[in-house]
């Protein structure tokens, strides 16, 4: 997901698909240390998708 996606979400959307990010990124790991994945750098992008999210809900408390 790009910067400029996520600076058009509502906070509280942005919110809601960062808990669901997570919760995906662990699944992600969780399943890669059972059985590896086909494509390990998915653990990379979500995991970078996860760090956007949060620092743009970080600058959008920063600017209150």
């Amino acid at each position: 997901m790009k910067m400029n996606e996520l600076k058009e979400l509502e906070t509280k959307d942005l919110a809601e698909r960062l808990e669901s990010a997570q919760a995906n990124l662990q699944q992600m790991k969780l399943n890669h240390s059972v059985t590896p994945l086909e494509k390990p750098s998915q653990i990379k992008a979500a995991r970078r998708d996860v760090a956007r999210m949060k620092t743009e809900l970080r600058q959008r408390q920063l600017n209150k």
